[in-house]
């Protein structure tokens, strides 16, 4: 079919991500990918600021990513976890048991993001369900967060102003503590906490566990936060016999500056959930570790099943492309590339605040935000095209306009991306500001 025909055929029978089927956006197809850079059917080159949704680290079309892929293929693409076990399912735990803190010591693979969280929360329930805490079934977040799209995983994302308000009325009832909004360690004060303190300080006796992703908010608004919120709500949960479950999902890896954003708080998770990167955006991959202490706790009642079990869980292909991955991170100067990424958007970004329609520029590690005092929702009819016209793949959404790069990109086509972002806000300024 003609690049024509196949949009056709995509908008009148293919879903996207948040996409409607009566009212499909606009999209443009991809024919092949390298380094940094997206390659439409149409012969143009786009560079691509989004790394697949922050998972392709390494760019694209990565030589020993490619290889690992194919030497494992020509071993088994897939072989059932139930009783069996393979090599690269124990070489990655080795990597990740080494890379994470030492009291994480236990591994269960996920075949994405959510269903990662959704093993956490059902740990958290069972290690106080096996030792007779039956009560202990809610979970304690804040709000703007975004765990994933799954049910369990919605139960723990902002019920009001985020993007499942419309399942509220059949997901559990959790407990929201408001926004951090301490952005600095130097600016902290107590009752930055309070309100938090005040909430498992209530109702530890039926709280299993607080979720939160660390120093980030990533969809839910990419709001930054200061490590000692985190520090406050680890000390929190020691003292009201609560687990704490952190979501790097997004922020593992490197993306903030720190191997985990934990590391930046200096405090340790009792269950710990990371993707993404994992395979370096080859394939949906993830996984949850927990602490020795979890995994017994688990076994209290004296069976021990983790109710949960994937049909592709540690699928060999993923695995042994994830080992590829973090062996490449691990070899790369990744703290100087994500060093560097961040001086020159603070460098490059910073000049917009003082645009009218900007509410705030914000920058942590290699993720670059620009906050509008607006919502985008009614631009999104000529805005896509709009971006690729300026030779990148940038994707808005509510009122951000945020990049988050490969790790590999050159200082040149960061520029690229930093002056398209200018330019994208600029045109909604016109746009906006003048009705």
């Amino acid at each position: 079919m003609t690049e024509t025909e196949n949009l056709q055929f995509d908008a009148d029978h293919i879903w996207h991500p948040y996409s409607s089927a009566a009212y499909p956006s606009t999209i443009h197809e991809v024919v092949s990918a390298d380094g940094v850079r997206l390659t439409l059917k149409d012969g143009r080159e786009i560079i691509d600021g989004m790394a697949s949704w922050w998972s392709t680290i390494h760019g694209y079309n990565h030589p020993r990513l490619n290889q690992a892929a194919k030497d494992q293929i020509d071993q088994m693409s897939h072989v059932m976890f139930g009783g069996l076990t393979h090599q690269p399912a124990i070489d990655l735990s080795s990597k990740l048991i080494e890379m994470t803190a030492e009291p994480l010591q236990h591994v269960f693979f996920a075949d994405s993001g959510s269903v990662s969280v959704e093993v956490a929360i059902k740990m958290a329930i069972q290690y106080f369900f096996a030792q007779g805490q039956t009560k202990k079934q809610r979970l304690l977040t804040v709000r703007g967060g975004y765990h994933g799209d799954s049910f369990g995983a919605m139960a723990v994302c902002d019920p009001v102003n985020g993007m499942h308000s419309m399942f509220e009325q059949i997901l559990p009832k959790h407990l929201f503590a408001p926004l951090p909004t301490c952005e600095s360690d130097e600016d902290w004060q107590d009752e930055d906490i309070a309100e938090f303190r005040d909430l498992i300080k209530n109702n530890h006796d039926e709280l299993a566990a607080v979720i939160i992703e660390p120093l980030v908010q990533g969809a839910g608004g990419m709001r930054f936060y200061c490590p000692e919120y985190l520090r406050q709500i680890r000390v929190l949960c020691d003292q009201y016999d609560v687990l704490l479950i952190l979501d790097e999902i997004a922020t593992g890896f490197g993306r903030t500056g720190s191997l985990f954003a934990y590391e930046q708080a200096q405090i340790v998770p009792d269950i710990l959930c990371v993707g993404k990167a994992i395979t370096g955006g080859y394939m949906s991959f993830a996984a949850t570790l927990c602490s020795r202490q979890v995994a017994q706790g688990i076994a209290a009642d004296g069976s021990g099943v983790l109710m949960h079990g994937p049909t592709f869980m540690a699928n060999p292909l993923a695995c042994r492309v994830a080992n590829e991955s973090l062996a490449l991170l691990a070899e790369s100067d990744w703290q100087t590339q994500v060093a560097d990424i961040e001086q020159q958007l603070l460098a490059e970004l910073m000049p917009y605040q003082d645009l009218a329609l900007v509410k705030q520029v914000r920058v942590k590690g290699a993720i670059g935000v620009i906050e509008l005092k607006q919502k985008l929702d009614d631009q999104m009819d000529w805005l896509p095209k709009f971006i690729v016209e300026q030779g990148v793949w940038i994707r808005p959404f509510s009122n951000l306009v945020y990049i988050m790069p490969p790790y590999i990109i050159d200082a040149a086509d960061l520029t690229v991306l930093t002056q398209a972002m200018g330019k994208i806000v600029e045109q909604l300024s016109l746009k906006l500001l003048s009705r």
